[in-house]
């Protein structure tokens, strides 16, 4: 059984959808559950099994209270931690309130959820927790301050929670993708960009060496795989779903 938080749109949703044609049984954990409600519809109405679990990763209690009852009923192999929220801004820019907000959700969540679970893995024989990441948590993007010091403490948990269960058989990785087309992108375009949408579009997609931006299925194939036995060699590594971001510019 595989618990995922944020599955409610983008990739997510995917990593949601791509498990559950793999024959995963899905938990869904999301603060929203009209929109988790449409991941689980369009998993069942494939034959799966999933189910909504309203969750605010960011409150401790709650995250240990929805999963400790998962815990009464079933074993859970494998975590998806993808609830996240972007920013846009430089460290002079951003206020308090930005920078509390995004170390709330994209690094307490993330922890909250690894600290109720891997205790029921190591008891259980082990399991996979795979991290949402970015290439901004690795390099200096313009305007991603605080966001690029919350995905660089992903990568920095996901290393030491891989080398600390080591001996309990869990196994824990991130994928740090570049742009990805997700809603998030078009919403930020329509917002800042209006009337311009489709030029700005390109020019994003474009900075990606490959010439695009990766669609959800991409990452969510690569999640997939990590989380698979076919990847039981791989522990404490980041992948970079780049577009050849890092190695092929210039």
């Amino acid at each position: 059984m595989a618990v995922i938080t944020g599955a409610g749109s983008g990739i997510g949703q995917a990593i949601a959808l791509k498990f559950a044609a793999h024959g995963a049984s899905i938990r869904i954990l999301d603060v929203n559950p009209d929109s988790a409600s449409v991941t689980r519809e369009q998993i069942c109405r494939n034959g799966g099994d999933a189910s909504v679990h309203v969750c605010d990763v960011t409150d401790q209690s709650q995250v240990k209270g929805v999963l400790g009852e998962l815990f009464g009923r079933e074993r859970v192999h494998i975590l998806v931690n993808n609830a996240g929220v972007s920013h846009v801004g430089t460290v002079e820019s951003t206020t308090e309130a930005d920078f509390d907000r995004l170390v709330r959700v994209n690094i307490k969540g993330f922890y909250n959820c690894m600290h109720a679970i891997a205790p029921h893995m190591r008891d259980n024989g082990g399991g996979v927790i795979l991290n949402m990441a970015s290439i901004a948590g690795s390099t200096g993007l313009a305007d991603r301050f605080a966001y690029s010091m919350t995905k660089g403490a992903v990568i920095a948990m996901t290393y030491s929670v891989a080398r600390d269960f080591l001996a309990h058989n869990i196994r824990c990785n991130c994928i740090s993708p570049a742009r990805v087309h997700t809603p998030f992108v078009d919403d930020y375009l329509k917002k800042n960009y209006p009337g311009r949408e489709a030029e700005m579009f390109g020019k994003l997609a474009k900075a990606q060496p490959i010439g695009r931006m990766a669609e959800p299925g991409e990452v969510a194939s690569l999640a997939l795989f990590l989380c698979s036995d076919e990847a039981s060699f791989i522990t404490g590594a980041d992948y970079p779903l780049d577009g050849g971001f890092f190695n092929l510019r210039g």
